[in-house]
């Protein structure tokens, strides 16, 4: 593998061009309007987090966690696919018509989980969310990337990851609270088709393509642009450099334990006689903390460099999901939900800014895409290994084999990742 180029741009925003700034404080409407738009993407996301595992158990009476995962691996891989293609289309269509089509596609969402008559209608549910998700989440990442330009990279990321987290975590407190009190189906779901509604009308009428604001930056760039087929970006991006191979990697298993997470943990706490709505509240706590620390690891990562947070991010995962599996009791599994919080934290923006600073700004949306596959496909790999190691050996097996993967890709990023240079 090949050592990064460096492709830092001058520091600070650039000269104005045609009206055109970049920087948050230029762009703050814009920026604005995306973090709430990204809210709703990352709801449409939380309303699964809680009840869909226990439908399966519950309503269709699905005895196999393998089969229970399921949702989770068409939305993996799905979602990885469009991730893949998403960077290149933007390039040649613009954001705004993608995040369109992205809430376009979410529309049906909530009411076939909600009022599905099968465990089939859940699984093409989450065959859509995976597009629509695909879509809107890698718009408004790459959006908010174009805006602010190379000095605030990494906030620009945690403050879109905050946003879009929050709502995971705080969407799954309120599905389990609902479901306590309603039931599993479909007033949870209520949620879905107001989250849906909302982002489409403000994609639509208030966000603006931002386009412009890379050619904005590839005029004041240090480097040269170079003519980059798509495939030769996902090769470096996948293993030809070593940067964008450590974060791809790393990406990779962090979805791969949070997949894990969302299909085994509601059948782990539930096995132990935990409630709906306490078991929405584990399910929310990880979120959470992993939304609100991004703002602060973000931020960091442009002062301290991506490596170190990476790394040790990583490791506190792992902590994390041993602590999970060894436990029996709520307080220790609180205990443990925030430190995987903490660890995610750590690692979710860093790696999106690592990529970002190892691409030049002519292939970023497709090295970004192609890494955002990798990271996605994990949810499917993570969900699927999950279900078999569950049904074979049981759930505290499957998750102490994801924390030991975890671990052992904080080691890869420790040993492959340089820091560009300043």
């Amino acid at each position: 593998m090949s050592d990064p180029s460096p492709t830092s741009a001058r520091d600070g925003a650039a000269a104005p061009a045609g009206g055109l700034r970049l920087g948050l404080a230029e762009n703050w409407r814009q920026f604005g309007l995306l973090i709430l738009v990204n809210a709703f993407v990352g709801g449409m996301v939380g309303l699964e987090r809680t009840v869909v595992p226990l439908i399966g158990v519950e309503e269709f009476r699905l005895a196999s966690t393998t089969l229970v995962t399921s949702f989770i691996v068409s939305f993996g891989v799905i979602k990885a696919f469009t991730n893949l293609l998403s960077g290149h289309f933007a390039d040649v269509y613009g954001r705004k018509r993608l995040l369109v089509l992205g809430w376009l596609i979410a529309l049906p969402v909530p009411f076939m989980i909600g009022w599905g008559p099968n465990w089939g209608w859940i699984v093409a549910a989450n065959a859509l969310l995976g597009v629509s998700q695909g879509l809107t989440w890698s718009m408004t990442v790459i959006m908010k990337i174009d805006l602010v330009g190379p000095k605030s990279r990494g906030l620009a990321v945690g403050l879109n990851e905050f946003a879009g987290y929050l709502a995971v975590g705080l969407t799954a407190l309120a599905t389990g609270y609902i479901a306590q009190r309603y039931g599993l189906r479909p007033e949870p779901f209520y949620l879905g088709v107001a989250y849906a509604a909302l982002g489409l009308v403000l994609s639509i009428f208030l966000i603006r393509d931002t386009r412009h604001h890379v050619g904005l930056e590839i005029a004041g760039h240090a480097v040269a642009a170079e003519p980059v087929r798509f495939w030769e970006v996902f090769r470096r991006t996948s293993y030809g450099d070593r940067n964008l191979f450590a974060a791809s990697q790393a990406g990779l298993v962090n979805n791969l334990n949070d997949g894990m997470s969302w299909g085994i943990f509601p059948l782990f706490y539930s096995a132990f006689g935990l409630s709906v709505e306490r078991i929405g509240i584990l399910k929310a706590v990880y979120p959470v903390v992993w939304s609100v620390l991004q703002t602060v690891t973000g931020a960091l990562s442009d002062r301290w460099g991506r490596k170190g947070l990476i790394v040790a991010g990583m490791w506190v995962q792992a902590a994390g999901l041993f602590l999970t599996a060894a436990t029996r009791q709520f307080g220790w599994w609180l205990a443990a939900s925030i430190l995987l919080g903490l660890g995610t934290a750590m690692v979710y923006p860093t790696l999106i800014a690592s990529v970002s600073d190892a691409s030049h700004p002519t292939w970023r949306a497709r090295s970004l895409s192609v890494y955002r596959f990798w990271r996605d496909m994990g949810y499917a790999v993570g969900a699927l290994a999950a279900g078999v190691i569950a049904d074979l050996f049981g759930a505290p097996w499957a998750i102490g084999s994801i924390g030991v993967l975890t671990l052992v890709s904080g080691a890869v990023v420790a040993v492959a990742m340089r820091e560009p240079p300043g």
